[in-house]
């Protein structure tokens, strides 16, 4: 494919992940130089432990004999290597298909028109998201909260996990049936959606259980967003799905427990996990309800959140 071909159709070049956290993720190779490698800096940043920090670099150079477009792999003297179809390289020309492999992660050169570009980013909402809700998948949340785990540990910033569970869901699949659950989920959904900020992400686990992490929010912060979150949903119309029923709505409440980074943990797994634990202490305490991994002071509590309107 020569360069007047590619700009007629508008292809670009890009490195689409073929395994891993970002399965399916086209990243356009847009500098003259990209970085591949695990450290926050990297162009192209892999969660991999078998990877270095810095390990190859894209480069995008003018052949000075054909006037054409290059785009050259070079290992950055990584600790594992760089392999080109199967083949560890030093420095290397890339031509459209050719798969890269750094540590665990594989990596694939690809010349994208648009269509190309839109069908990986539709390829990579029906992995990493749940259909029903439109969240992030369980899979797609741990990626992202380890992520954020990392930046907020680099960056000395501090975040909340929230872990929600429908109260006495299986009640309402028993009178209203299995669609009307199932729009109960999504209307759950799209109200935890409403109550996030830019950045915030949630995802469904599975069922009627949810789960959200907060950026820059300690907990007193996290406690009034749940809070917030939980009082939406106590006081929305949930539809009903059945023939003769369509203007007939009904009520459905939440439990939420929220554990803090760093504060009860660093580790991200064992955040959730003690967010969960939270949340079925909410439970056992009356259900439609926040509760805290770590109780907290009323001195506390008055430190960090705003002082009541009179």
């Amino acid at each position: 494919m020569n360069d007047s071909e590619i700009k007629r159709r508008d292809i670009r070049p890009a490195l689409v992940f073929l395994s891993g956290e970002l399965i399916a993720v086209p990243i356009p190779l847009e500098r003259e130089e990209v970085i591949l490698g695990r450290a926050l800096e990297a162009d192209v940043r892999v969660n991999d432990t078998q990877v270095s920090r810095q390990h190859a670099r894209v480069t995008t150079a003018i052949d000075p004999v054909s006037g054409n477009v290059r785009y050259i792999l070079s290992d950055l003297n990584s600790r594992n290597g760089t392999f080109l179809n199967g083949d560890r390289i030093s420095t290397h020309p890339l031509t459209n298909g050719d798969k890269i492999s750094i540590g665990e992660t594989l990596l694939r050169f690809d010349l994208l028109d648009e269509i190309d570009r839109e069908y990986q980013r539709q390829i990579h909402r029906l992995i990493s998201h749940d259909d029903l809700t439109g969240l992030l998948s369980s899979r797609s949340f741990f990626s992202e909260l380890r992520r954020e785990a990392s930046r907020a540990t680099t960056e000395n910033r501090p975040f909340c996990v929230l872990m929600m569970d429908g109260d006495h869901f299986k009640g309402v699949n028993d009178k209203y049936g299995h669609l009307t659950g199932s729009k109960t989920i999504e209307e759950i959904g799209l109200s935890i959606m409403a109550n996030l900020r830019s950045g915030d992400a949630a995802a469904r686990f599975g069922g009627d259980e949810f789960a959200a992490f907060l950026l820059d929010a300690e907990m007193p912060q996290a406690l009034v967003a749940a809070e917030r979150m939980r009082a939406t949903i106590e006081n929305r119309e949930f539809s009903v799905v059945q023939p003769g029923r369509t203007s007939e709505k009904h009520h459905i409440t939440v439990s939420i427990g929220v554990a803090s980074f760093p504060e009860d943990s660093s580790d991200p797994i064992e955040l959730v996990e003690m967010a969960d634990s939270a949340l079925y202490r909410a439970k056992r305490e009356g259900r439609n309800r926040v509760a805290a991994y770590r109780d907290m002071t009323q001195e506390e509590l008055a430190r960090h959140l705003p002082p009541r309107r009179s």
